[in-house]
């Protein structure tokens, strides 16, 4: 009776733990689904990998993967969609928010981001923390001492032009890049950064440089922080000192009067809105027409809330990769992290394979 209650117990036991397992996948590393294609990644907003320390090495893991695949996915630019600190200006510690003040803040960032200088081209925006003490009560910013036009070569090469900023300084906050992706797609490429809540005269300054000659055959991207919300609908009003006292334009205004109008601009990339532990607030995508009927894409993707919310991880390790097809018109997007992917026991993890996640667009 004692032997049969034994193997009851037993089989029990393993059962239990069948059930309880994870449904684990055969992991498979990133790879281009064609070898002539070419990879632009999307880094999320990253203000939460740099308010606490124990943090900042998930952003760090995440960069030095970025470049350790670049030849084997030919990368050929990175995009970060702004929050680059999480306060710019306190000057003690936020207890129980951050370990580090305004400054301390910047230079985490900067230290990080010396990963990708000489590695690869990077092209930054800035979010609503990175203006002002803590979120753009006014458009002072520290995002100017640390990065500089002369920072990264990679980038120098493809800065085109900077446009003036609210007190008329021409920075990367407002600029434009240009380069050319490699054969057989050899499309040139037009990538617009505003600084957040843009003001109607950073607005007329980018839509005077997607409307240069120079560059109508290009494919025109906009990278700005706010502009739309995972749902497709774009942001219609913020609460923000920059829009209430100093002209900054919204989702929808960024659109009607650049976006729009412009002819060449074919996708929008931002981040901003999330919420905790939820996806569907997190990652989104959106199609519209413009003035000459063409397809514009818009993607918002931000991820600083999943794993743990807003006190937990900092976004566990979340990237955006967009595979440009050899075709000329395809992009295949796909959501990725080497945090997951490091070990055996999570990189079961590392894909999101789900809709929101996985999807393919075109830009012809």
């Amino acid at each position: 009776m004692l032997k049969k209650s034994a193997v009851l117990l037993t089989v029990s036991f393993a059962l239990l733990l069948s059930a309880a397992a994870p449904d684990k996948q055969e992991f498979k590393a990133p790879a281009l689904q064609n070898p002539q294609s070419w990879t632009m990644v999307v880094v999320p907003d990253i203000q939460s990998y740099i308010r606490r320390i124990q943090c900042n090495g998930i952003l760090d893991m995440m960069l030095t993967w970025v470049v350790h695949q670049k030849k084997n996915l030919n990368i050929q630019q990175v995009l970060f969609t702004g929050d680059l600190v999480y306060y710019n200006q306190i000057g003690v510690p936020a207890r129980g928010v951050t370990d580090l003040i305004g400054k301390e803040q910047w230079k985490a960032t900067s230290s990080l981001l010396e990963r990708l200088d000489n590695k690869l081209p990077y092209i930054l925006c800035t979010g609503n923390h990175d203006y002002g003490e803590r979120t753009a009560e006014n458009r002072l910013t520290n995002f100017n001492e640390f990065f500089k036009t002369d920072r990264n070569p990679l980038s120098r090469e493809q800065l085109v032009e900077c446009g003036p900023n609210t007190f008329g300084v021409r920075t990367l906050e407002n600029a434009a890049y240009e380069f050319t992706a490699p054969a057989p797609d050899g499309r040139k490429f037009l990538v617009i950064t505003l600084q957040f809540a843009p003001a109607e005269e950073q607005l007329k300054w980018a839509k005077k440089i997607a409307d240069t000659p120079r560059f109508a055959n290009h494919i025109g991207i906009l990278l700005t922080h706010s502009y739309m919300y995972a749902n497709g609908k774009r942001i219609e009003k913020e609460k923000y000192g920059v829009n209430k006292r100093h002209g900054g334009q919204t989702g929808e205004q960024i659109f009607r009067k650049l976006v729009y109008p412009a002819k060449n601009i074919r996708l929008v990339v931002c981040g901003h809105v999330c919420a905790p532990e939820d996806w569907s607030k997190a990652v989104g995508f959106a199609v519209d027409k413009n003035s000459s009927g063409k397809t514009v894409s818009q993607m918002v993707f931000n991820t600083q809330a999943i794993g743990g919310g807003f006190s937990g991880s900092g976004g566990d390790g979340w990237l955006r990769l967009l595979e440009f097809m050899p075709d000329g018109k395809t992009v295949k997007a796909t959501t990725f992290s080497p945090y997951f992917a490091i070990s055996p026991r999570t990189c079961h993890l590392a894909w999101k394979t789900d809709a929101r996640n996985e999807f393919t667009f075109t830009i012809e």
